[in-house]
């Protein structure tokens, strides 16, 4: 019996479920590049060569393992551009007698693959992904009942389900979380650490060519591109952060330092969201390096509970709620999104700063996502839709299972406390605190109101006062609201009046996607 193995772009796994039981005789793998996915968001020109030249050389390992790969390049004669149309051309080249396919990780695509048995008139089979510690009806069963969906209790089972920093059936250390350990700002005199970064080879720089001329109007530049597009080169990269990084991962995970994008973090999640490294082989190689003594408990247990708490957590979340959630608007926030998320062009110096490194790398770590970009578009009121199409848009790592649940409940507190337990606002003494983005700011994060005042200290409070019938109530705000019902009413006033003209000052960029380019 011959069968069609489709293979996605962010489904780069040897292990992956629908190679399961290949048969090296008769199959064939499908893999697909089309112009859909390329365009749904205008993607990051580094997020598109990364994604195509991945595929393609993972293509080239599966015909090295002796599989028969049909692979359609985006530009090849007769793409259809969708992965129906791809899928029905292959069935016409091949005549298989089944599609096996592991589930897609975007509600989108799984509602369209829902359908091709029927339009197919042949067995179609979904498989679970099996690349995650938690399967969807595992997280469904833990959902079920309950009354609040808290990550730490999730991430407590899953710490005993994996064994991982386990001594029995407790935590080692004692504790389940040492976040309160990994606050540290970055040291006046520290010098961030080198980087590994990858040449491209000639198929990436194929591939560059053909981004730069077909998605020229794209957001980000390729100067820079430097991500491994191998298993090979991820795992060198996977080493490279457990030896030189891991160890200082901990205590500055939450720091912002201008021109140093990376610091100690990982930098490798989108190798693991496209499959070339797996959660189990990254927590794995963590955990060793603890148990070697190589790595302290704080920053071990810090990147453990990325992976196995927060993005399994979020995956759940997502298949959880889906399609609803995304429609959400729990603060009722219309504000369209700034030209500035686009262009940098800004006197805020701390948004221009991520914005320029977003541009140069596709990637900015989590706490310039939460509380930057993220903490702006919260304070600012800007429509949920477009501030996830961005994010969605500009990272290399982005995909909507991981990017909705992240912008849309921890960023945007849009899902109205779904996923967070209150909103994640904070004024400008936060960035100042955990970043030197302040020194060379227009704005001085002491002041409160006035032309020299960080917009983040006026809008935090106009962000309390716009949403007070919806979150004075939450237990977690009440000490904010507490200040804020004593603040003098002239103060008060102040505070709406400048924030008014501030907000009503922003250019807006309402063209989230690019028409396709020509072929």
């Amino acid at each position: 019996m011959k069968t069609l193995r489709l293979i996605l772009g962010d489904q780069l796994t040897n292990t992956i479920a629908a190679l399961d039981d290949d048969d090296l005789a008769a199959d064939i793998i499908l893999m697909v590049e089309v112009a859909d996915e390329t365009t749904y968001v205008s993607h990051h020109k580094q997020k598109l060569v990364f994604i195509l030249s991945a595929m393609r050389h993972f293509a080239q390992s599966l015909t090295a393992r002796g599989l028969t790969v049909d692979y359609v390049r985006l530009e090849d004669d007769g793409n259809t551009g969708s992965f129906t149309g791809e899928v029905a051309r292959a069935i016409a080249r091949h005549k298989p007698s089944r599609v096996v396919a592991t589930r897609p990780s975007e509600w989108r695509v799984l509602e369209a693959m829902r359908g091709w048995q029927a339009d197919f008139g042949l067995p179609v089979e979904l498989r679970e992904d099996n690349r995650f510690f938690c399967a969807e009806p595992r997280f469904t069963r833990w959902a079920a009942g309950r009354k609040s969906l808290r990550m730490e209790f999730f991430y407590r089972e899953m710490r005993r389900e994996s064994g991982l920093l386990m001594d029995g059936d407790d935590p080692i250390g004692g504790a389940w979380n040492f976040d309160a350990e990994n606050r540290q700002s970055w040291p006046k005199n520290r010098e961030a650490p080198a980087r590994l970064r990858f040449t491209p080879d000639a198929i990436t720089t194929d591939v560059i060519a053909m981004v730069e001329r077909r998605f020229a109007g794209h957001f980000g530049t390729l100067d820079a591109f430097g991500w491994a597009v191998t298993r090979p080169d991820a795992l060198r990269a996977l080493d490279h952060f457990i030896t030189d990084c891991l160890p200082s991962f901990g205590d500055y995970q939450d720091a912002m330092k201008t021109g140093a994008p990376f610091l100690y973090h990982a930098v490798l999640s989108p190798y693991l969201n496209v499959g070339l490294l797996t959660a189990r082989e990254m927590c794995a190689a963590a955990e060793a390096a603890f148990h070697a003594g190589a790595a302290p408990l704080n920053a071990v247990e810090g990147f453990i509970r990325q992976i196995l708490g927060w993005r399994e957590y979020v995956r759940g979340i997502y298949w959880l709620k889906m399609p609803d959630y995304a429609e959400t608007n729990a603060l009722q926030a219309h504000r369209p999104l700034p030209a500035f998320f686009w262009t940098g062009k800004t006197d805020l110096n701390c948004i221009a700063q991520v914005v320029a490194e977003t541009r140069a790398h596709a990637y900015a770590h989590h706490i310039q996502r939460l509380m930057i970009t993220g903490n702006f578009a919260l304070l600012a009121g800007l429509e949920p839709r477009q501030v996830e199409a961005w994010y969605l848009a500009v990272y290399a790592d982005a995909y909507e299972w991981v990017e909705l649940p992240n912008t849309h409940g921890m960023a945007l507190f849009a899902d109205g406390g779904v996923l967070a337990s209150k909103p994640y606002a904070a004024s400008g003494a936060y960035i100042d605190r955990m970043s030197d983005y302040c020194k060379g700011c227009h704005y001085d994060p002491k002041v409160k109101l006035g032309p020299k005042a960080c917009p983040f200290n006026y809008l935090y409070w106009n962000f309390l006062i716009e949403n007070q019938a919806r979150l004075s109530a939450n237990p977690r705000m009440g000490m904010p609201y507490r200040t804020l019902s004593a603040m003098d009413p002239n103060r008060r006033s102040a505070v709406t009046a400048q924030s008014t003209a501030f907000l009503g000052s922003l250019g807006s960029e309402l063209q989230l996607r690019v028409p396709d380019a020509p072929p």
